[in-house]
């Protein structure tokens, strides 16, 4: 049976990750977003805590076991100071984790040391297509096995630091399943749109088209693995980093409405913005317990880890836009302007429906 105090270990990575969150990241997401960049060292600072690194065995050169919940703790630590630092730090893990879980022992020896020895380089990943009825597990992009190797013809979107990438994993429907191809930049066919892609929110990361036009890759480059728990690993990250977001939203509308006056009342005392805020509370805690269960029924491998990753997800969206749309109108005039956190949070709190294969754990 799962429990419900953490580890000593977790409750020193969640403070650890929560200092720099709030000392770091908060402190830089307002500049970052409006100058479209995240500092380097920023994300290097967050990347040195070792999130990746501790889910990655010894025998590849990390230094721990994979916990699904101990990182979603941490994934959740980091979207409470700002969702995109936190992508951008876990963005070598949209390469690095389908590696571990669905690679092959010579893919994982090739690639895996060279990560998690370095410094923050931006490995990646394209799942997300450009279409209204994008289904992870029904993609337009296709591959077909010719000869030795995979021919991939397809288009994505949403694709983090692709221009910056040396290579990164492409997914691709090949017959009836979802499986990843390890790309490298410059392949042939393989094209990256100079412009970044712009978006209602996070406009720290840089996102962009790829296209595949006959790209091709040797069978070597096939991660034989399914794509089941690499689709869990990245429901249960979003949704934990939607918790974080929504926690952010909610903690600064309470204050700000324990402490506004309003005729000489102040904010919080009203029936109607203290039910919101209970709600808003509740709202949050609950989809918490959904992420937990879910990760912890991932590290157990439990039958139904799937189903519950899907739970998690599907309510931390609806939790989410919820919640920030609540900051919002609790803070009145103030929450529409951009000198508080409340309009970014929103804005990228309705972006997590889309989410899917932007973060795992």
């Amino acid at each position: 049976m799962y429990s419900f105090e953490p580890s000593d270990e977790q409750k020193l990575l969640i403070e650890t990750a929560r200092r720099y969150s709030v000392s770091d990241l908060r402190k830089a997401a307002h500049d970052a977003e409006e100058k479209k960049e995240l500092p380097l060292t920023l994300i290097n600072k967050g990347w040195e805590l070792g999130i990746l690194h501790a889910s990655i065995p010894e025998a590849y050169g990390g230094f721990g076991e994979r916990s699904t919940l101990t990182s979603a703790l941490a994934a959740e630590e980091f979207a409470y100071g700002d969702l995109a630092g936190a992508l951008a730090i876990g963005t070598p893990s949209l390469f690095a984790l389908p590696i571990l879980l669905a690679g092959s022992e010579a893919q994982k020896k090739q690639y895996l040391p060279p990560i998690i020895a370095s410094d923050w380089k931006p490995y990646t990943a394209a799942l997300i297509e450009p279409a209204f009825d994008f289904d992870p597990n029904d993609l337009k992009t296709i591959a077909k096995a010719e000869g030795g190797e995979y021919i991939l013809t397809g288009e994505k979107a949403f694709v983090p630091f692709a221009a910056q990438a040396e290579v990164m994993i492409v997914f691709a429907k090949l017959k009836k399943e979802t499986k990843g191809f390890i790309v490298p930049k410059g392949a042939a066919g393989l094209r990256v749109q100079e412009e970044r892609e712009k978006y209602m929110g996070l406009n720290a990361i840089p996102f962009y088209k790829v296209t595949l036009d006959g790209v091709k890759v040797s069978k070597s480059d096939l991660l034989p693995g399914d794509f089941a728990p690499l689709l869990d690993a990245s429901r249960v990250a979003i949704a934990a980093m939607a918790v974080g977001v929504a926690k952010a939203a909610f903690e600064y509308a309470r204050d700000y409405a324990r402490e506004r006056d309003v005729f000489g009342v102040k904010v919080a005392q009203k029936q109607a913005i203290a039910f919101m805020l209970a709600e808003m509370a509740t709202e949050i805690e609950a989809i918490r317990l959904l992420v937990w269960e879910a990760a912890w029924a991932i590290d157990n491998n439990k039958e139904d880890a799937s189903q519950k990753a899907y739970l998690a997800v599907t309510g931390a969206i609806d939790m989410v836009m919820m919640v920030t749309d609540r900051a919002v109108q609790i803070l009145g005039g103030h929450g529409y302007i951009r000198d508080h956190p409340v309009e970014l949070w929103m804005r990228n709190g309705r972006g997590f429906a889309t989410f899917t294969g932007l973060a795992m754990v």
